[in-house]
């Protein structure tokens, strides 16, 4: 007996059996129809929202993209710039703090520019750590203008400060 066909009688010299893909007369794929969507999918699809389209920005393909920790990835946020609120009242809107901002460095920036009734960081109610943003009262509406015009975009901790007008409950 020969030792080829002891190891088995099936294989060729080569010991590689020849595979599906290796022949070259074999019919190339062809492009199919999509297949139909599946209960499943039609759900997920139907509650999936739809990829927005706004005149002004890119499409959704060329936007760029993030990678979450399982790997999918989703579309990077737009940066949007906040709204310019008239001052009108004397309570006034400061955003893009510093999380390490106090009340007082706050209050302490604002009385270089008028005198401050209060200063307040809006914090998370259950780790108390600052949201980033707060609101400071001055004593005239000429402050607060003033304020706006000096602080608005200036440097404070790290950060470029957004001061405005603070939005009044409708």
């Amino acid at each position: 007996m020969n030792s080829q066909e002891s190891r088995g009688a099936g294989r060729r010299r080569g010991g590689r059996r020849p595979n599906r893909r290796d022949r070259s007369d074999a019919p190339r794929a062809q492009a199919q129809p999509p297949k139909p969507k599946s209960l499943w999918q039609k759900i997920v699809g139907f509650f999936k929202p739809a990829p927005r389209s706004t005149s002004g920005s890119k499409p959704a393909s060329d936007i760029s993209r993030s990678t979450r920790s399982n790997g999918a990835e989703r579309p990077a946020r737009e940066v949007r710039k906040p709204e310019a609120v008239e001052v009108t009242s004397t309570k006034l809107y400061i955003g893009n703090l510093s999380y390490d901002a106090s009340e007082s460095d706050l209050s302490d920036l604002f009385n270089g520019v008028g005198a401050v009734i209060s200063a307040e960081i809006v914090s998370h109610k259950d780790t108390h750590r600052s949201k980033g943003f707060g609101f400071v009262t001055m004593t005239t509406i000429d402050e607060a203008k003033r304020a706006v015009t000096e602080l608005h975009d200036k440097e404070f901790m790290g950060r470029k400060l957004v001061v405005s007008g603070a939005k009044t409950p409708a």
